[in-house]
């Protein structure tokens, strides 16, 4: 019986604690689409996608940093990772790339950045410190990988495996 109630518990302190984010989640298609649009676009650096792909592989992934039972974190560590990595991702994107995107959605800019700044509100500064060091630390991977010429072999090896074309067009 103590263990149905603390899961009861544990529920209903995971919706008071996704409550801030409550504003947000009806507008999650819209800011999808703006993600998608960007995660796609040729002008986005490389580091920036594998930002958006880390965080969403934390998300499906069984293995929490916060596990579920430690009250407050422990509910809301996958949102605040998600909604971190969108910030960080958002940040470092060229110049007027986001606006451009904004209009092409009819998005307003100003909607984005208020939801930006509430969401900012949520998480500490050195843990949003922390998080926007990331893609500099994934820009370096990137370039010790591209030096040592790992990158081309295993595109080499995946066209290998690969059907060719003509192969697939008959």
């Amino acid at each position: 019986m103590a263990r149905s109630q603390r899961r009861r518990g544990g529920g209903l302190l995971r919706i008071l604690n996704l409550l801030p984010f409550l504003p947000l989640a009806g507008k999650a298609p819209l800011y999808a689409r703006l993600l998608w649009s960007l995660a796609t676009d040729a002008r986005v650096p490389a580091s920036r996608k594998a930002l958006l792909g880390l965080a969403g592989a934390y998300i499906v992934s069984p293995l929490d940093l916060v596990p579920e039972w430690i009250p407050i974190v422990g509910a809301i560590d996958d949102v605040a990772v998600m909604v971190l990595a969108i910030d960080v991702f958002l940040e470092g994107l060229p110049e007027g790339l986001v606006a451009e995107k904004l209009v092409e959605l009819g998005i307003p800019p100003s909607e984005l950045e208020d939801d930006l700044a509430r969401v900012r509100r949520m998480v500490p500064r050195p843990v949003r410190a922390l998080v926007a060091r990331v893609p500099f630390l994934l820009d370096r991977v990137f370039e010790r990988i591209n030096e040592s010429g790992v990158d081309r072999q295993l595109r080499a090896a995946i066209e290998a495996r690969m059907p060719s074309s003509e192969g697939n067009a008959a």
